[in-house]
């Protein structure tokens, strides 16, 4: 296993930014709508949905690498 390649996590920080950006972008209403009900979700849930996505993530980038 090599060191850190800072192009790499550079890169996938820049995509990250840019699919980030597509809401708002797209579709500020339906955007704004999913930050406000997001904001009356409970923190234990938000948690278990960005643990979920963090282990989905992890398994593609597991499969592509």
């Amino acid at each position: 296993m090599g060191g850190l390649d800072w192009q790499d996590l550079l890169s996938a920080i820049a995509l990250m930014m840019v699919f980030e950006g597509l809401g708002p972008f797209m579709a500020p209403d339906g955007w704004r709508r999913m930050a406000q009900a997001a904001s009356k979700t409970a923190s234990k849930t938000i948690r278990a949905v960005g643990l979920g996505l963090m282990i989905v993530g992890l398994a593609l980038l597991n499969l592509v690498r």
